[in-house]
């Protein structure tokens, strides 16, 4: 037991008793009693059910955390590390081959041994909870295409990031930093056209009032729209969402079908507000160019932590190697990882206020996001009163109620 496996041992102890506690204390922060400004939303049972969700869902949730980390340690402290590596090893093949052999049956063996648990959220508690819509066939489907396109892409990005740190001296971090970044762009425009299009269906929204009012808004605004798209959500589930992603010709809106059938036209150009308030305050170029940063730091720390000694004798390794070391690093980035983390949630929420202030202003129309969001918790059966501190930690998004009378607030201020 060393100083840097008393580290990443501390980092999952107190990861473990933050979430413990955070998740503690959501649930008891469930009040039985409806916030005012949802009557006429829910009604008594609907209400009673979004309570249960979370509780079903919490519960669950300490259940796959326990496993993971009973996973994790048992493999760790039993030396199963070093007893795959020797194994692996003793294929015969060259140190690149070896690590991406090495890294993907840890990857895969963790997806095939959390695959019950994915198979009980989703046909389980899910389907329990009116969500899920996803037949056997389209997970399967899902499940392969995920491994396809991790073989296709992600095998190949692991391996230049590993020959970088094997063959290009001082300099690799650098080289691997550039290389994730060009990577990053690139998919901007790819995702959209190429890889998304694999797991959704994605219809040009067809003309009538829907259309000509988007099209209204987004002349208004002077935002160049490229693409407007109904997504075909419905097949896996219920739940609804909106989002934007691309760039240049790419760009592309995807409105859930069940999305639009759920809501008014006022709310769904509201919706569409919104989102194109992300992009109008470069919300979604800030993110990016923080993303590019953080990549740096953790590759320039690679290059510092891979050669340590210590950091393998942590995990009981009889010979030192880049690909193992990945592993261990990350384990050991993980105190770095958890604030930037909570720092980045406080960004977005900051960012979603943003956008929602857009949306309002520039609609005319706050009464319309707000009804918006109202919806969307009903229909996606959200904690109406999540704990702060559950808040500070894992919400990307402010809770309703703060979203709600933060427009009414910047609406009377105007």
């Amino acid at each position: 037991m060393n100083i840097y496996a008393i580290i990443i041992l501390a980092t999952i102890a107190i990861d473990f008793i933050l979430d413990i506690t955070s998740n503690y204390l959501n649930l008891k922060s469930l009040s039985k009693e409806l916030p005012e400004e949802f009557e006429g939303v829910y009604d008594e049972d609907t209400y009673a059910k979004s309570q249960e969700y979370t509780k079903v869902r919490t519960k669950f949730g300490f259940l796959t955390g326990g496993f993971d980390l009973a996973l994790v340690l048992g493999f760790w402290f039993s030396g199963g590390f070093n007893w795959l590596d020797q194994i692996v090893r003793a294929w015969g093949f060259g140190e690149l081959v070896t690590g991406l052999i090495y890294i993907g049956i840890l990857l895969l063996a963790k997806t095939i041994l959390n695959l019950p648990f994915s198979i009980y959220s989703t046909f389980v508690i899910e389907e329990r909870f009116g969500f899920n819509k996803t037949t056997p066939k389209t997970f399967v489907l899902d499940m392969v295409k995920g491994l396809g396109l991790g073989l296709l892409i992600g095998m190949p990005l692991l391996a230049g990031i590993l020959w970088f740190f094997m063959y290009a001296g001082d300099l690799a971090w650098l080289y691997a930093w550039g290389a994730i970044t060009a990577f990053t762009l690139i998919m901007q425009y790819v995702a959209p056209t190429w890889i998304m299009p694999l797991f959704n269906e994605f219809t040009p929204l067809e003309e009538g009032e829907l259309r000509t009012a988007i099209e209204e808004y987004t002349e208004k605004v002077n935002f160049p729209l490229q693409g407007l798209f109904v997504i075909d959500g419905s097949r896996r589930s219920s739940k609804s969402n909106a989002f934007f992603t691309g760039f240049g010709k790419n760009k592309r809106v995807g409105l859930y079908d069940t999305l639009v059938e759920n809501h008014t036209v006022q709310e769904l150009v509201a919706v569409l507000a919104h989102e194109i308030g992300h992009y109008k305050k470069k919300h979604i170029i800030k993110g990016m160019i923080t993303s590019v940063a953080q990549t740096g730091v953790l590759f320039y720390l690679l290059s510092v932590f891979l050669n340590a000694q210590g950091l393998f004798d942590a995990f009981y390794m009889e010979q030192m190697s880049v690909y193992a070391g990945l592993i261990f690093f990350g384990m050991l980035y993980a105190p770095i990882d958890m604030i930037l983390s909570v720092f980045m949630q406080m960004i977005s929420r900051r960012h979603e206020f943003e956008a929602d202030a857009f949306a309002a202003e520039t609609t005319g129309e706050p009464e319309d996001m707000i009804s918006t969001l109202k919806q969307l918790s009903k229909d996606n059966l959200s904690n109406l009163t999540p704990h702060s501190f559950y808040v500070f930690l894992n919400y990307s998004h402010p809770p309703v109620l703060e979203r709600i009378r933060a427009i009414r607030k910047d609406n009377q201020e105007r």
